[in-house]
């Protein structure tokens, strides 16, 4: 499990307008242009990029998760990109990629994870994504929000010219009267929207033979704002508004599925735990982790929460008493070999913890970001007898990750190591291109095409690169 650079994705500002800032930030002026008049009445938390986590275990629960409602809402699941977010609250949303405009991605926080109670529950969130998804939501708020600009502009334009007559007040006045009615025609197509994505959702959980009562119970506990305190509820509620209306309909729809009464598999609600202790682990303060799992707590889930915790803490001597007890009692399990072997590198015994890797590769060998971890321990030994292994396993691993700046970086380790230092210059071009730092990327792929041979397919990377990169550093430098 590991942070990853933080998205380039704008921050909330409040209610429903914050996510849709966020779905609409490649739009450039105009997300600037809402985020300039909201600062007249709306306290808007500053600007933050949004916190990655990357872990297989998670994103592949997640993605067992969702892979059959895009099946059943028509949608290729290659499409669609998950995204787990270091963030507290109960929340999740669905936007269209600022990377590529053919794909979505929904973003899932781990305090939705945490704190739902039920696989029914997190697979009903994902639900309601899909069909916001599938219906071409994404692409209507746009529409609708271009519409709504429209009295907020003339409120703003006409607000400024009294301003500039004298009439302070009665400027403000008529900005705020503009974003009102903007709000207002905003909210009032979110509501439909948020119920027929409800919808659209109980009819790929009845497709799929799912219950729909984990929606419902997750909306329904959520609905009466005013009944709910601190950020989690509020956070959910603001981007999901929920009337009784709405609450009503749902219910309807629940109780005319012949799978209503379908309950999670004993499987699927210890998996949840199992991600759920992982994540508390990692994320919760030490204490607080093993006050909640007690040393009289010997399940697998509380193993797995208190090795995570002693990791952090750290006492990795009991970091790996636990993780040993879990791989003893399920030696088949790739993650409890994954965290083995992050405890032995995190030791600074890179050699020890080579073995560990290597086995949750063996169990796994379809997850690249095992193979990068494998790869960075088999370098971090400076054993030159491993430096031609790790690359293999990059490469491996990169033909799925290939905007991985980490596995870049590592990439780039092992050409040195190799001495192929026109590689080692072209997978840190790719390291900074992945990031968004088009002058790094840029001077490196600058000093890869003028080593690596003519017309080779490296050759080409590097100066398509170049291309891309070179325009981008110099607009910005200018």
């Amino acid at each position: 499990m590991a942070f990853l650079h933080p998205a380039r994705r704008a921050g909330k500002l409040a209610g429903r307008f914050a996510a849709l800032r966020t779905r609409l930030a490649r739009y450039g002026v105009l997300a600037v242009s809402i985020a300039m008049s909201l600062n007249l009445s709306v306290q808007p938390a500053a600007a933050q990029a949004i916190s990655i986590i990357r872990d297989t275990e998670i994103e592949r629960v997640l993605r067992g998760y969702e892979q059959p409602l895009l099946v059943a809402a028509g949608v290729d699941p290659n499409t669609v990109r998950l995204y787990l977010v270091d963030d507290p609250t109960i929340n999740a949303f669905a936007t269209q990629s600022p990377a590529d405009d053919e794909q979505e991605d929904i973003f899932v926080n781990a305090g939705l994870i945490i704190q739902l109670k039920t696989p029914n529950q997190v697979i009903g969130v994902l639900a309601h994504e899909t069909g916001h998804i599938a219906g071409g939501d994404l692409t209507k708020d746009t529409r609708v929000m271009n519409k709504a600009m429209i009295p907020m502009l003339i409120g703003m334009a006409v607000g400024v010219a009294a301003m500039a007559l004298g009439a302070g007040n009665a400027g403000m006045a008529a900005i705020g009267l503009g974003q009102q009615a903007a709000m207002e025609s905003f909210l009032t197509f979110s509501r439909a929207q948020e119920a027929t994505a409800d919808q659209r959702g109980q009819k790929y959980l009845r497709a799929t033979h799912q219950s729909g009562n984990g929606m419902l119970e997750v909306f329904e506990k959520f609905a009466q704002e005013d009944a709910m305190s601190g950020m989690y509820a509020k956070d959910f509620i603001s981007d999901h508004p929920a009337d009784r209306e709405r609450i009503d309909l749902l219910q309807r729809l629940v109780d005319s599925s012949p799978y209503k009464d379908v309950q999670d598999t004993p499987e699927s609600v210890h998996e949840l735990k199992m991600i759920q202790a992982k994540l508390i682990g990692y994320l919760g303060h030490v204490d607080g982790v093993l006050a909640r799992y007690p040393a009289s707590d010997t399940s697998e889930e509380a193993r797995y929460a208190r090795g995570m915790a002693y990791f952090r803490k750290p006492e990795l001597a009991q970091a790996l008493a636990e993780t040993n007890s879990l791989v003893k009692e399920e030696p088949k399990n790739p993650y409890f070999w994954e965290m083995l072997g992050q405890i032995y590198v995190d030791m600074a015994l890179p050699e020890k913890g080579v073995g560990p890797y290597q086995k949750s590769v063996d169990l796994a060998p379809d997850a690249p970001l095992l193979r990068i971890s494998l790869a960075a321990a088999q370098l971090a030994t400076d054993k030159p007898a491993l430096a031609q292994p790790a690359l293999q396993n990059l490469k491996v691993a990169m033909q799925q990750e290939g905007d991985n700046e980490f596995g870049w970086y590592e990439a780039a380790q092992a050409y040195s190591a190799l001495g192929n230092q026109p590689m080692a210059d072209l997978s840190t071009a790719e390291r900074y291109y992945s990031g968004g730092a088009m002058e790094g990327a840029a001077h490196f792929a600058a000093l890869a095409a003028r080593k690596l041979p003519k017309g080779s397919t490296e050759w080409e990377r590097a100066n398509d690169i170049l291309a891309v990169a070179g325009p981008q550093a110099k607009q910005r430098g200018g």
